[in-house]
This record gives structure tokens, sequence and C-alpha cells, in this order.
């Protein structure tokens, strides 16, 4: 089937038809109203014949009564500052996952506004681009270091009038601010105004804009994605009609880690929120979230496969020192894996209560679901991890530019090293990239995605659009895919040298060797990076005339071949590569965390470079793939 077309609309068992009927019918009021109606008022204040869930904060509950008071309160409150409702307002967010993250988010939508998230690894001039290419005048974060760097940036960012802030601030700090012509606001006092000047609602229609999600990219300025109401509701009840009998309940709990600067975070408490669920907001501080698990207990996790990889590392290391734990290990994993083979998923059989006990208790004892998303999880990673934690664990595959997933696995389907079908509200076909060699009629090609969820455009963008949004709809992801016998997709490849580390960061490595190669180490660089490792490593050509001046210099002996194997060259090397990185600017996970220093040039002659001395990518990674492998094995 897929040979011959190479397109697939969504599996046979969720067809569209059925889809737009799940929507229509569960979810009418999501469809008809639009995402701010739905999740903000109307769906809730709907729900209010049943009991009313807390909406939890790990210090703090709100029910949902007054959570939306304070909803229409801020609403209000940034009307009467001069924020106009409607679709010309862009509210900036800078602020870690909290409740007045939500509360905002859904105040915006009260008047068809639209947010605009912004981040910390975005860097200060993003910021400052975005703040001004969406013509934002007020932003609200929650601590004095935001507010000091947004204050930092004020001659750059003329059009912001206003910062609302969350947490307290010093006297310097709103003397600054003052100086600066920037009104500086609590958000209670932003509560309180506005309870004081209500205004009745402006509801989004559902094709109207909910927010513009910035890509942190690899080179240029970040790109603003545009999405609708539409198109949020779209994946997140897809997600949930192809999840079945396992989607989110009333009785469940989330816990809120992954930025909500990000669309699968978004979503998935989103979901939460219309099925009248509850959400727990981590404390802050990454090291303390296993704490944070304990405490709250939650029984759905959306995760990265940073979270899943330090479960499998840290199980394997406990029972490392010992052959009687490595050996029940063992055991335990044959067992549970016959298991899933039969579909059983469970936390109640001996082996859990032997050796996977402290693994769910680590994740509060109650955890039944985790959807997984950012970058791609090794098979052998997600299967110990089903094993470990007796969980449904679905992977799924997308881009902000068609909002979260637009393929997803099947709960059931516990065979790793694949992203599973289309969702139900997309369809995805593959297209010939012959100049890497793949044809769709071989059932792998570039992976285009179309359908409700693709995204309206870059924001003021429309040659950047134009290159990824094709005249008839298609979004074309720049990942490489491969369908497999059982309708479901592998991702193989990238269309483009970017990638993504396992945290999901991007990498553009050719503009990471346009800065090492500055060195005057460096003759040749070759920088390596994978989707299942969170690091970079390279391979390093030395410039032969400075090394051996070099190694006179500090009373180094050896030919030129000698000094490449010593230890101390590969140090000195890759501290001035660690230097020329931080002086360039480059982000932490841009650095290089180990390197292998070659003696032989990379050649036409030896295959490793184009006619036009280009580096060939895949024939490097090939060639010199066992040192690729040592220096990951030493960094684990």
């Amino acid at each position: 089937m897929m040979s011959a077309v190479s397109f697939v609309a969504g599996p046979s068992l969720l067809g569209m038809n059925e889809y737009l009927s799940y929507v229509g019918g569960v979810h009418g009021v999501v469809a008809a109203a639009g995402a701010a109606a739905a999740l903000g008022l109307t769906y809730m204040f709907g729900r209010s014949a049943t009991p009313i869930e807390p909406l939890v904060s790990l210090d703090n509950q709100s029910r949902l009564v007054s959570v939306l008071e304070r909803i229409k309160c801020i609403a209000c409150g940034l009307v009467k500052l001069g924020e106009k409702p409607g679709q010309q307002t862009f509210i900036g967010l800078y602020t870690q996952n909290c409740v007045e993250w939500i509360i905002t988010e859904q105040a915006c939508y009260y008047f068809s506004m639209i947010i605009v998230p912004l981040y910390d690894t975005l860097g200060a001039p993003a910021c400052a681009f975005i703040m001004n290419q969406a013509d934002i005048e007020t932003v609200v974060c929650d601590t004095q270091e935001k507010v000091e760097c947004l204050l930092k940036q004020a001659s750059q960012t003329p059009k912001l009038k206003r910062i609302v802030v969350i947490k307290d601030v010093s006297e310097d700090v709103k003397q600054k601010a003052q100086e600066a012509n920037i009104m500086l606001m609590k958000f209670s006092e932003l509560e309180e105004l506005g309870e004081k000047n209500f205004r009745h609602p402006l509801p989004p229609h559902t094709s109207d804009l909910a927010t513009v999600c910035y890509t942190s990219g690899t080179t240029g300025n970040p790109k603003g994605v545009m999405l609708t109401h539409l198109n949020i509701i779209s994946d997140l009840s897809a997600v949930m009609y192809q999840l079945g009998d396992l989607a989110p309940k009333g009785d469940d709990v989330m816990m809120s880690f992954l930025p909500l600067a990000h669309m699968l975070e978004r979503c998935c408490e989103m979901a939460i929120y219309m099925i009248g669920g509850r959400v727990g907001f981590f404390s802050g501080d990454i090291k303390e979230l296993g704490e944070d698990m304990k405490a709250l207990r939650p029984t759905i996790s959306p995760t990265v496969p940073r979270l899943l990889n330090r479960i499998h590392d840290k199980v394997i290391s406990a029972c490392s020192g010992s052959l009687m734990k490595r050996t029940l290990l063992n055991m335990a994993l044959k067992s549970k894996a016959a298991e899933l083979e039969n579909c059983i998923v469970r936390q109640n059989s001996i082996w859990d209560s032997l050796v996977f006990k402290s693994v769910h208790e680590s994740m509060g004892g109650r955890l039944r679901l985790m959807v997984v998303g950012s970058a791609p999880l090794a098979p052998n990673v997600i299967t110990f991890v089903r094993c470990a934690l007796g969980a449904v664990i679905v992977e799924g595959y997308g881009q902000t530019e068609c909002t979260a997933p637009c393929t997803l696995t099947f709960p059931g389907d516990y065979n790793a090293g694949h992203v599973g079908p289309p969702i139900a509200a997309c369809s995805v076909k593959l297209v010939d990239v012959p100049d890497m060699e793949y044809y769709a009629n071989n059932n792998e090609g570039e992976i285009c995605v179309k359908g409700p969820t693709v995204f309206q455009g870059y924001l003021k963008d429309n040659k950047k659009t134009s290159e990824v949004l094709d005249k008839d709809g298609w979004l074309h992801t720049g990942d490489i895919g491969k369908w497999l016998d059982n309708g479901c997709l592998r991702v193989i490849d990238r269309k483009k040298h970017i990638f993504k580390l396992s945290q999901g960061e991007y990498i553009a490595p050719e503009k990471l060797e346009n800065i090492f190669i500055r060195s005057l180490f460096v003759a040749q660089i070759f920088v390596h990076g994978e989707s299942l490792k969170s690091c970079l490593v390279a391979v390093v050509i030395p410039d032969q005339e400075y090394l051996m001046h070099w190694a006179r210099e500090n009373c180094i002996s050896g030919t030129y071949k000698e000094l490449c194997r010593n230890n101390i060259v590969k140090k000195s090397i890759l501290d001035d590569l660690s230097r020329l990185g931080k002086v360039s600017g480059l982000k932490s996970f841009e650095l290089l965390k180990d390197i292998h220093v070659h003696h032989e040039a990379l050649s036409v002659e030896n295959g490793l470079l184009t006619p036009t001395l280009k580096t060939k990518r895949p024939e490097c990674r090939k060639y010199f793939l066992s040192q690729i492998e040592t220096m990951y094995r030493s960094l684990a």
C-alpha cells in the first residue's frame, strides 16, 4: 500500500470521519468555541455540575472557580493597562512553569489576545528580536532576575511598556524600571486592577491565533510559529482519541516540568484541564524533580528521552557492582519483556517488588502513562523503562510547525524503534530526496505533514514560510523517514545537516565547525552528535606546522603522528576549542565534550571530502565510527 504512494492519512483504524465525530461529540464545545473558551472559560464553567477538581501547585491549591476568577481579573487588568482586545495584541510570557503561567495564557484567550512565550535558552538578543517582531508591549515574568534581563535590553526593545512580575523585586530594580520609563507592576496588583474594571469577554474563533511559539533554531534569528486554537485542539484531541481508554481522565494528576514554552507540554496540560484533571508544577529546580514527583505522585507525565536515559543509567549503575543484583535485574527484564509482548503492563509482579520498587517510588508510585517527545529514544532504553516503571509509554514524532505529535505509537505496540503511525488529524507522506538517495518508492524520503494541526506560517516571514510550507499545504519537515511494514514511521536522517541532541536542543554542526576552525591548532574538524546522546564530540586534524612549533615551545617531543596520540596535546586542543566556543557565545550544549585527534587529513582521495572540498558527513561518521563510540563510552 505505502510503497505505491508513500502516503498515510492516519491509520485506517482511526479514520478522519471517526476522528471528526469524536471531536464534535466528546469535545463539541472545544471544536465550536476554540481553545480559550473551552479550556479557560466555557468548558470549565460547563463542568460546574460535577465536582470541581483542584488545579494543584506543590505549595498551593486553587480550585477551578477561583482560577477562573483570577483569569478574568488578569484579562481585564491587561485591558485596563492599555492592551487592546483582539488579534492585534501579543503578550509576552517569561516565566518558569507555574499557576500564573496558565492564568496569563487563559487571560489572553479571554480577549482573543495572542501569547508569546520567552525562555532563557533563547538568549538575550533573540528575546529582544522576538519582542520587537511581535510588537510586545507587556511581558509577564516571574523573578527579579528576569525583570533585570528585560530592563538591560530596554534600549533595544522600544515597544516594551509594561513588565508584570509575580515575585517581589528590590527598590533598586523598581528605580531602574522607572528610569527606563517602563511600568513595573506586581501580578497581584494586576489582579486587583482587573477585579475593579470588569469587561465582558471577546472569545476567539477557532481560526484565530492562540500563540506564536518561537523555535530556537540553529542559525540566524528565531522563527515565530503561528498556531491557531484549531491547530492545538486538533492535535490534542487526536492524541487523546488514539490513546483510547488510556487517555487522561478526571482523576488523573500530571506533573508539569517540561517548559510550557514548548508545545508538547502545553498540549498535555490543556488535555488535562479539558477533562477536569489536576496539574502540579515542579518546584523550579530540576535537581529536586525526584522529590517533587514523590510529593505529587502523578499518574501522567509527558517527558523527554533525557529523563528516561537517566532512569536507565541509574538502575544499571546501581546493579553494576554486584553479580547478584545484575542477575536479578536481567531475570526481571526478561520476565517483564515477555509480559510486554503479551500486552501486559503492570506494577504488581514479584519483580516489581524485588527489583523495581525504588524506580516506581522515584516517580511517585502511581504513574500509569508517559508521553515521550522532543527527540528519539533508544530502543533498548524505552523497553527497559517500560519494564522498570510498569507504565504505558508512548513515543511521538512532530515539531512545533505541526503543533505537537503528528505520529504516535499505539498503546499495546511495544516494538521499539519507531514513532508510530500518523495521528487521526494528520496526513503524512514521504517525498523523494535524490541527493541523499532516498526514494518514496522504497518507502523512504522527507517526511511531509498536512492537516488541521499544521501551522499558519512564520510571523512576518513569508520567505521562510514558503521554504517549508508548499502551495498544497504540506509541511516539509526536513526529517527523513521510513515506512515500516506495519504502517509505522521510523525517523532515520535529516535532510539538512541539522540534528537534535537527546535533550531536544538543535545543533548545526557546520556552524560550530566554522567557529572551531579558528583555533590555531586546527586544520580540519568534524563535529558529531547523535539524537540519542546529550553532548557533542569531534574529530580534529591538527595543523601540523603549528602543532610541531607548539610542542617545541612546551618541551613535548615526538613526531606529528606521536603528538596526535599525546593526551597533553589532546587536552590543550580541547581547552582551546572550549575557550573559542565560549568567546563566540556558544551555548553549553554546543561545546565539545571530547575529541579524537587524527593525523590523516580528510581528502577527496580518501572519500571524506566532496570535489568542492565539503565534508561528506555520512562517510566521516562511518569512517570514524569506532573512535566516536570510544569517545561516548568514555563520557558515559
